[in-house]
């Protein structure tokens, strides 16, 4: 069996190919382009090695067009959390940080874990998860530019300075709104992704923004139970203790997709008060001494485990439902 562990830069791929039986190596580096990933099928099928699973590390938008690409080619391709190769290399005992060791321990890692393989998203869920990612910065750059209004309100500057702040203001607004329309015809013309997120909307504390973002990650990922949504969230409480003196403080995990946290933050703050699911486990934690953080971090759990429920039924939200 062979394994390919490939370290993603934006420039260039460092593949390492493991043949798990004799245990010889051999490294390739390549342009992270098209030509580049048709010059590392060649490269495999030279050594005889035409279909081994390739383990690789997301970063960012850059290991994107060679998943797709060598899962279109008939490879086997898993995804690894960053977190949980961090823990493996150190079991290994490997202290350099270099393209090429990371390739050796991906190719290890995918020796010893046998990890699952990744599933690439839809042509649609790709399009839309792309939108998501361009109206969100869109808003954030309009925050930005409010801000910059605000703190120019209160400060004697040019008049040309103001109006270029207006207009970038106006420019933004108008933008935003183009996308989010682009966004909305997009859900709609896909029956599966209106459906989900209509019966995401029916859930006290989902509003638009956070019924896109999970219609775009249900579309692009199967989920077999609400506990592992949690997980791949980030949102699943991890312990600090290690004998009788370390009683640190349980936190989030933080493992998956930091931009939908953020997402489902302020609306999980919301549903304490509105959603009455999350309220019962927002005043029975606080009654126990929790933390408001801590009841914050539980109501975005919760709210995760109902956005599952009702896409996983397909039915609407129950708020008589005993969970």
């Amino acid at each position: 069996m062979f394994y390919l562990g490939v370290d993603v830069a934006k420039a260039k791929l460092d593949c390492m190919l493991l043949d798990s039986t004799s245990g010889k190596m051999k490294s390739k580096s390549i342009h992270n382009t098209p030509a580049g990933f048709v010059q590392l099928l060649e490269w495999l099928t030279k050594n005889k090695a035409p279909k081994p699973h390739v383990v690789m590390e997301p970063t960012g938008m850059y290991h994107e067009g060679a998943a797709l690409a060598l899962t279109d080619a008939g490879l086997t391709v898993s995804l690894v959390n960053p977190a949980q190769l961090r823990s493996f290399a150190q079991g290994l005992g490997v202290k350099t940080k270099t393209d090429k060791a990371d390739s050796v321990v991906l190719a290890r890692y995918g020796a010893t874990q046998n990890p699952d393989p990744w599933q690439p998203p839809s042509p649609s869920a790709r399009q839309l998860k792309a939108l998501l990612a361009r109206r969100d910065a869109v808003a954030d750059d309009l925050q930005r530019e409010r801000n910059r209004k605000e703190a120019n309100d209160f400060s004697p500057t040019p008049e040309a300075v103001g109006e270029s702040i207006a207009q970038s203001i106006a420019f933004l607004e108008a933008e935003l709104k183009r996308l989010e329309k682009l966004i909305t015809t997009h859900i709609n013309d896909d029956p599966d992704m209106r459906n989900k997120k209509e019966l995401l909307e029916t859930i006290p504390g989902v509003g638009p923004r956070v019924s896109s973002h999970m219609t775009a990650l249900f579309a692009a990922r199967t989920f077999e139970r609400a506990e592992q949504l949690a997980a791949y969230l980030g949102l699943v409480p991890v312990q600090w203790e290690s004998g009788s003196s370390v009683r640190g403080r349980p936190h989030m995990s933080k493992a998956g997709p930091a931009h939908l946290r953020k997402v489902l933050y302020m609306p999980a703050v919301v549903a304490r008060r509105c959603n009455p699911h999350i309220k019962a486990l927002n005043d029975r934690l606080l009654a126990k001494g929790k933390s408001t953080m801590a009841a914050i971090g539980a109501a975005m759990r919760k709210l995760a485990h109902l956005c599952f429920g009702v896409v996983y039924t397909g039915k609407p939200y129950d708020p008589t439902f005993a969970m």
